[in-house]
């Protein structure tokens, strides 16, 4: 398929890769080095990057161990999508029931 215009930025599209680096540890999350190897960018690039999404409510830095890992924030998204998922699949669970018993 292709677009008539494109509207694809490099900066927005490496900090939607990092979002979803950060989600592979969410506990302990990552140095800014290893990010940075992990998406092939330098340090800075990270480092802005990694402060944009602070700003956003997004990453926040461990003080402790000075990686970066994800706010609840966006994990708490994924819990609600797959909520819903499983509320669709009750609802379809309760239409096969109705329409596959036995007719009294």
């Amino acid at each position: 398929m292709s677009r008539a215009t494109d509207y694809t930025n490099a900066a927005q599209q490496r900090i939607l890769r990092l979002v979803v680096a950060l989600f592979g540890d969410a506990v302990n999350g990552y140095p800014p080095s290893k990010l940075a190897e992990v998406l092939n960018v330098s340090a800075s690039a990270i480092t802005r990057d990694l402060d944009n999404l602070r700003t956003a409510g997004i990453a926040e830095r461990d003080e402790a161990t000075g990686n970066w890992r994800l706010t609840p924030r966006l994990p708490q998204q994924a819990i609600k999508v797959f909520n819903a998922i499983d509320a669709a699949q009750r609802r379809v669970d309760e239409a096969r029931n109705r329409f596959t018993r036995n007719p009294d």
